[in-house]
C-alpha cells in the first residue's frame, strides 16, 4: 500500500523563505506544516471534508492550477490559540498531476493577506 498522499510537495523559493523567518518565532512550524499536509490537506483534497478552513482563492486570473488559502493552520508554538493560530497557507493544487505547491506563508499579526502579485507573477508563466 502507497502511504503517500501527493506525489509531490514544492516548495517556491519565496515560501522558503517566509518559512525560515517565521520558524525563528514558531520554532514548531516545520513539524506543524508536515501535520497540516497529512490531515488538512489530505481530508480536503482526497477525502473531500471541508473543515470551513481551506478556500480557494477566486478574483484571480488563473485557470490551472486551483490557488487555497488555509485559515485553520494548528501551530504547536501559538499555544492555546489551536487551529486559529494566525498563521495562513497559500498553496496550489494540480489535481492532475497529484502535486501540491507551497506559495507563501504569513502571520497574520504581520501581513493581512496573501501577496497576490506573487501568486499571479509565478503562474502566468505557466
Amino acid at each position: 500500500m502507497n502511504n503517500k498522499i501527493f506525489s509531490e510537495i514544492k516548495k517556491l523559493p519565496e515560501f522558503k523563505k517566509d518559512s525560515k523567518k517565521l520558524l525563528k518565532k514558531f520554532q514548531t512550524l516545520d513539524e506543524d506544516l508536515n501535520n497540516f499536509i497529512k490531515t488538512q490537506l489530505n481530508l480536503y483534497h482526497k477525502l473531500k471534508q471541508d473543515n470551513s478552513g481551506i478556500f480557494q482563492i477566486d478574483n484571480i486570473d488563473i485557470a490551472y492550477p486551483k490557488i487555497y488559502k488555509a485559515k485553520k493552520f494548528t501551530c504547536k508554538s501559538l499555544k492555546g490559540r489551536g487551529a486559529k493560530s494566525g498563521i495562513r497557507i497559500i498553496y496550489a493544487y494540480y489535481e492532475n498531476e497529484n502535486i501540491i505547491e507551497l506559495i507563501e506563508i504569513y502571520f497574520k499579526g504581520k501581513q493581512t493577506n496573501e501577496n497576490r502579485e506573487r501568486i499571479i507573477e509565478h503562474y502566468k508563466k505557466h
